[in-house]
């Protein structure tokens, strides 16, 4: 199992596309911003949903996987390109982001990957998307969903 330690900048702001439920222990601290996902083409194929997590405490918080009404499968996954451009997608395991530090889900690198969909992905609705952590702690983020070629929750 890979455990990724990530680090970033610090800012504790709640985007307008999601709220938080109660949480435990560390995960108290988490804050989720800029949620957003893409329109799909039935249910076929996967979706995918990006967001930037923070963690605005002072103790680890470590996501262990996510649950959604939408999708049988919901992972975290990570794509690579290696250096002959072959890109590869994997499951990322655990995500550990460290005390006032943040990690981003987006295209091209982890994102939260929602196979085996249960309803299509429309523009214009909505999803609950929630983040389970070590703790037993939950944060749950309303997901907007936007056009089939949005690249980025201002489209």
């Amino acid at each position: 199992m890979r455990t990724f330690i990530i680090t970033g900048a610090m800012t504790a702001l709640l985007s307008s596309a999601g709220a938080l439920t109660p949480a435990l222990a560390g995960s108290e601290d988490v804050v989720v911003e800029g949620a957003w996902s893409r329109a799909s083409i039935g249910m076929n194929r996967p979706g995918a949903a990006y967001m930037t997590i923070r963690n605005t405490g002072d103790t680890p918080v470590t996501l262990i996987g996510l649950t959604t009404p939408l999708a049988m499968m919901p992972e975290i996954h990570e794509s690579k390109t290696n250096a002959d451009g072959v890109s590869s997608m994997a499951p990322a395991d655990e995500i550990t982001i460290a005390p006032g530090e943040s990690v981003s889900l987006e295209p091209g690198g982890l994102h939260a990957m929602l196979m085996q969909l249960q309803t299509p992905m429309t523009e214009g609705e909505s999803y609950p998307l929630t983040l389970l952590f070590d703790d037993g702690g939950e944060v749950t983020v309303e997901v907007p969903i936007l056009g089939i070629a949005a690249r980025g929750p201002n489209d």
